[in-house]
């Protein structure tokens, strides 16, 4: 299927690893041109920029005008702009309760998971208005509708994403600019299987093998399993081509069936 995305132009953030890098490898693989925005340029970005239409950005994204530099790269070295994809976020295990969670921890936790996303959105939209189309998806969280303890901050963060993500749509349907959400629950990255992962926290502090942790989080799927990148960056391809030209407002759930509820 042609998704119609040959030639657009995406800004995606948070690239250089996870569920971003797939991101940025699949859409330059549909022929997309992509700035690749990342606190620093992993290798495996790096090594995708070598042989697709990559421009990695180094960017520090809980700045004011970090996320604002990646569109300015876009705008400067492609021209314009046709896709944003909000993606970059990151998550601490609050072992220690509510009582543990720290001014600074909120405001960490809001600006990396919800206000990077409405600070690129705020610099996008005049590009995407004066194009007269465009699509904005936003990786949210199955712990938006699924509130935590164990993630009490990162899942008021990604709830004020799907509210925000809901209200834009509305406005900017009539410029023919799209904006939804996807969803994931546990996915098979370093947030949480990497060294310093939620399983390893998890694990360290209940005196829990990390494999345990992961096997026990991938059984309250119905699948059984985690979800993989590639498979989050599936679903972002098909919101961002017009193939999906009348979905707005949306967020989509891909949790293996973790979600209990209509």
């Amino acid at each position: 299927m042609d998704l119609h995305l040959s030639g657009r132009i995406a800004v995606v953030t948070g690239a250089g690893k996870g569920i971003g890098l797939a991101v940025t490898r699949a859409l330059a693989g549909e022929g997309a041109r992509v700035v690749a925005g990342a606190h620093s340029v992993t290798p495996e970005l790096a090594e995708l920029a070598e042989r697709a239409p990559v421009r990695p950005v180094p960017a520090d994204l809980a700045t004011p005008e970090g996320p604002a530099r990646l569109i300015d790269a876009a705008i400067a070295g492609f021209g314009g702009l046709d896709i944003l994809v909000n993606n970059v976020g990151a998550v601490t295990p609050r072992t220690g309760g509510f009582l543990s969670v720290a001014d600074e921890d909120w405001t960490r936790t809001i600006t990396l998971n919800f206000l990077a996303a409405v600070r690129a959105t705020r610099a996008a939209v005049p590009h995407l208005i004066e194009r007269g189309a465009g699509s904005i998806v936003t990786i949210a969280s199955v712990n938006a509708s699924l509130p935590d303890p164990l993630v009490v901050d990162y899942s008021a963060a990604k709830a004020a994403l799907l509210n925000f993500s809901k209200s834009l749509s509305k406005e900017l349907g009539p410029h023919g600019i799209r904006v939804n959400t996807i969803s994931p629950g546990p996915v098979s990255t370093g947030l949480w299987l990497g060294e310093h992962g939620v399983a390893a926290a998890v694990g360290q502090a209940t005196s829990v093998d990390p494999a345990t942790v992961a096997k026990q989080a991938a059984g309250a799927a119905a699948t059984g399993r985690f979800t993989e990148p590639q498979e989050v960056a599936d679903l972002v391809l098909l919101l961002a081509g017009d193939r999906a030209a009348n979905i707005t407002g949306t967020d989509i759930l891909i949790d293996g069936g973790m979600t209990p509820t209509l």
